[in-house]
């Protein structure tokens, strides 16, 4: 056989151009980044599909300022969307995502439907609902709760399968699975049983993984100990099997919500879950998807997800993803320095402002933010800046959009006081030690789900010490283990020996614990000590406890309530109260809660919280009395401290306040919502808060005078 050799020539190189083209279209198509898709909460506004973005895997920034990318209003029947799960299809060309209809507002945890959304570009999608007992009455009518749909490609048979979990009647929820129609817009036929749990407890938020043939089904199972856990299987549809019924997440707390994906050219994947009773996500790694290390460390976002999921993107999808939702006022970029409160970092493209709270000691006349910014967003000047001298002016540019200024400044905040998220702070002047104490309330758990105190001292009451746990509901109190809210104390000289009584909520219940020393251990006396309602009292509940001691007299007094306010004497044993003193105090319609007493010049003080905490305009007021269970006398002006929205300082609230020993010197402590992002997160920043402190002064009148709440503390 003869070859023609211009012919097998021009072959020849049709060929290799065709490969250059091919490979040059791989290379150019392939994954350099991530797009995370997730909801936020449980409250009006949360329960929607936003979109954030990562070039490494590792660190995510929101799209569109933290709000959602699609209408609920367009997309869904309930107005809620919740755990969207994103894929990319077999071929490339269209994205499928889905998502639980249903808004917990009004619904609370039943549901019928969930919502199948499909685009071409991450930008425009088209979507459908499928209502499961409307759609299939005779095999599910009495289904009335669909769960956390996620969409995974079938080789074998060339479709689009979805997986979910289902309750009917009294059942528990059982992951079944079923083909999607070719537009993506409904099921071929009724759902299936696709996991079978050996101990038929409830099963939810499946994600399934293929690698080296075989698939890897994660999911929340209430088997054994409860968390996620993994089966495994030949087949997609069928056979899974438990090597154990272990947790293969690192955690000890409630998790859900897994979300499996592979790094970018890397044979390591990320487990991620959601840790929702503590109020935050947590990251794992691994190389073969059974054994996971935390790398909660390497991980940054400027959001708090609720159950999503990440999905690799080419360089373009990213670039269209901050053309569409990527704007000069919220910048993608990063101050990283260690020298930082990171925490509360302002970078406000709105207002044109950047603010950087260094820590203490930190030379400003030559700091360097060290920013790091997404692929199309520079930053200049880059390195060391004199901001002892003012502003320094920061251009920041974005392929497509422009160049906008920021004037920043660098300042040694020293609000917040405590380094984390913690609320209701009460102080102490520890006679026996010398110094001063904060305990807070632990913050930052999902609807203030915390179980244990801490306390934090200072000799200055601007550095403060973390001293660690002094009681854990689960460990040390018998009658509660969770809502470990609004804690007071107070240190008495009882035959010459200090004693410390501290005084907490344990499930909406008020107890007791006492120590030798303000460090603890405190001993809990193994029983509420408030677990009723006064006489009279209807609503509202028995928390936030403040104790007071009288120093006209000596004697102790417990005041509390939420909704109400209720005050006894408190019998030497500081244990238990003097019923007969008991009475019901509530001020006006303004108290909410967090009731906290001081005496100056002959003159008691009360103060309290008004409004809701997860609101911004949760605010102090006081009144005054003659005597500790007295007649309260409110001033016209009554309000000591309130939200700023010059400075974008909001829910100003449930405070203490302190003298400094020998001295009519005042100091007001209080939380506020975590700024600057505090103000973005709608009522989860009611549970996401932190610790400040600002002088607290009186006028000749003896009157308060409002507390203006500053971001640079005492200095």
């Amino acid at each position: 056989m003869k070859f023609n050799k211009k012919i097998y020539k021009v072959v020849a190189l049709a060929f290799v151009a065709s490969t250059f083209i091919f490979t040059s279209c791989q290379k150019s198509e392939k994954y350099e980044a991530y797009l995370f898709t997730y909801f936020t909460g449980n409250a009006p506004g949360e329960e929607a599909i936003r979109f954030a973005v990562s070039e490494d895997g590792y660190n995510y920034r929101a799209l569109n300022n933290n709000q959602p990318v699609l209408n609920n209003n367009e997309i869904c029947e309930t107005g809620g969307v919740r755990d969207p799960h994103i894929l990319r299809s077999a071929d490339g060309k269209t994205f499928y995502m889905v998502a639980t209809d249903l808004y917990v507002p009004e619904m609370g945890w039943k549901n019928y439907a969930m919502v199948l959304l499909k685009s071409t570009d991450l930008i425009h999608w088209e979507s459908s609902v499928i209502n499961i007992p409307k759609t299939f009455p005779e095999q599910f009518g009495d289904v009335w709760r669909v769960w956390a749909p996620q969409t995974i490609y079938d080789e074998e048979v060339g479709k689009y399968m979805v997986y979910f979990s289902m309750i009917q009647g009294e059942g528990p929820d059982i992951i079944y699975y079923a083909y999607a129609n070719e537009d993506f817009t409904g099921f071929e036929e009724a759902p299936k049983q696709l996991l079978y749990n050996p101990t038929n407890n409830a099963c939810i938020d499946g994600d399934i993984i293929k690698k080296d043939g075989k698939y890897y089904f994660f999911h929340k199972s209430e088997s054994g100990a409860p968390g996620i856990k993994l089966a495994i299987s030949d087949k997609l549809t069928e056979g899974y099997e438990y090597p154990d019924l272990e947790r293969v997440d690192c955690e000890k707390e409630n998790v859900e919500g897994s979300g499996v994906f592979k790094l970018n050219n890397s044979d390591e994947w990320i487990l991620m879950y959601d840790v929702y009773g503590l109020g935050r996500y947590q990251f794992t790694k691994s190389t073969d998807l059974k054994n996971f290390t935390v790398i909660d460390e390497a991980v940054s976002m400027n959001f708090k997800p609720r159950h999503g999921t990440v999905m690799p993107i080419t360089k373009k999808e990213l670039q269209r993803l901050i053309d569409k939702w990527g704007s000069l006022d919220d910048p993608l970029i990063e101050a990283n320095s260690e020298l930082l409160k990171k925490q509360n970092v302002v970078i406000n493209g709105t207002r044109g402002i950047m603010r950087f709270p260094v820590k203490k000691g930190v030379d400003i006349s030559s700091f360097d933010p060290q920013f790091t910014s997404f692929s199309g967003t520079t930053v200049t000047p880059l390195g060391p800046q004199d901001f002892s001298r003012g502003p320094v002016e920061y251009k920041v540019s974005a392929t497509g959009k422009g160049e906008k200024v920021f004037m920043a400044i660098a300042s040694e905040d020293n609000n917040p006081v405590l380094d984390g998220l913690y609320a209701d702070p009460d102080i102490l002047f520890a006679e026996k030690i010398g110094k001063y104490y904060i305990y807070p309330t632990s913050d930052g758990f999902h609807n203030w789900g915390g179980y244990y105190f801490k306390t934090f001292s200072s000799e200055n009451l601007i550095d403060w010490k973390d001293e660690g746990i002094i009681l854990n509901l689960r460990e040390d109190v018998s009658w509660a283990n969770d809502n470990a809210w609004a804690p007071c104390i107070i240190e008495k000289k009882i035959a010459g020996e200090y004693k410390y009584f501290f005084y907490f909520c344990g499930k909406q219940k008020i107890g007791v614990a006492v120590a030798d020393n303000p460090e603890g251990p405190f001993v809990d006396s193994g029983k509420p000590l408030i677990n009723w309602k006064p006489d009279g009292v209807k609503g509202g509940q028995e928390i936030d406890p403040d104790v007071f001691t009288d120093p006209k007299t000596g004697k102790s007094y417990l005041y509390w309530g939420n909704g109400y306010m209720a005050g006894a004497e408190l019998n030497d044993d500081m244990t238990s109260l003097k019923m007969n003193t008991l009475k019901v105090m509530t001020p006006d319609q303004t108290f909410r809660e967090g009731v906290y007493v001081i005496f100056r010049n002959d003159t008691y003080y009360f103060m309290w919280s008004e409004d809701d905490t997860r609101s911004p305009n949760y605010k102090v007021r006081y009144a005054t009395s003659k005597s500790p269970l007295g007649e309260l006398t409110i001033p016209e002006n009554n309000i000591v401290i309130q939200r700023d929205d010059a400075q974008e300082i909001m829910a100003t609230g449930h405070n203490s306040a302190i003298q400094v020993p020998g001295k009519d010197e005042w100091y007001l402590v209080y939380h506020r919502f975590t700024y600057p992002k505090g103000k973005y997160m709608g009522r989860s920043a009611g549970f996401n808060r932190e610790v400040c402190i600002d002088k607290l002064e009186f006028d000749a009148d003896g009157n308060i005078i409002e507390v203006k709440p500053t971001l640079e503390g005492l200095q």
